[in-house]
């Protein structure tokens, strides 16, 4: 397996040059770093060449590394039946930077591409159906990026006089409690009863708690 994917690494770097950056071979499977902008231009190789056929989109995900200049990583899995081979492919991009989209040549990436979306904030040029798709609409910020904070921004109720669902900013409804992560025994500051009849080992000074 791991011949036929290194072959299929170099026809996609022999036909692809300058698209496909970089490529690696882990778990089986084979992994190309390719260039935002070339990204149609690598799926639609990846479907329609007869070496390639990878004819299915299984998925599309979003990675967040905060401190790098391009954030987010994006992610795109894809499965060749006919071959039984997959392959993934990353791109990098920012806030700011739109990534191509696949849904003219995958139509199921529209959903995928939604929800990189909703809980990124990545945006996907010419995706005809951009909106959120796993929070409300009138959720604010993307929550599975690193700097979202675990409480949220908002939190949302039903009104009985309103009649309606309204939203108000967090509302903590207790300090936060300090855990020292200490085990029973280290945390015992007392003699329990009985074990004043222990004694410690030979040449071991006694400690409070008895063990």
């Amino acid at each position: 397996m791991e011949e036929k994917l290194k072959a299929l690494a170099e026809h996609l770097a022999a036909a692809l040059p300058g698209a496909v950056v970089a490529t690696d071979i882990r778990g089986g499977e084979l992994c190309c770093r390719v260039e935002r902008e070339a990204l149609p231009r690598v799926l639609k190789f990846l479907r329609d060449d007869p070496k390639c056929r990878f004819w299915v989109l299984c998925d599309i995900c979003g990675v967040d590394y905060p401190d790098r200049p391009l954030r987010f990583e994006v992610v795109y899995n894809l499965l060749s039946m006919s071959l039984n081979q997959r392959v993934r492919l990353k791109l990098e991009t920012d806030e700011e930077q739109p990534v191509p989209s696949a849904v003219g040549l995958f139509s199921c990436a529209g959903w995928w591409e939604r929800e990189a979306w909703d809980l990124f904030g990545i945006y996907f040029a010419d995706n005809p159906d951009l909106r959120r798709i796993l929070t409300d609409y009138g959720f604010e910020g993307h929550p599975l990026r690193k700097d979202f904070p675990l409480t949220g921004y908002v939190e949302l109720r039903y009104d009985e006089d309103q009649k309606s669902v309204v939203y108000e900013p967090v509302r903590l409804q207790q300090e936060f409690r300090s855990f020292d992560f200490l085990s029973p025994w280290e945390g015992m500051d007392q003699i329990l009863p009985g074990d004043e009849k222990a004694a410690p080992p030979e040449g071991e000074t006694p400690k409070e708690g008895g063990r």
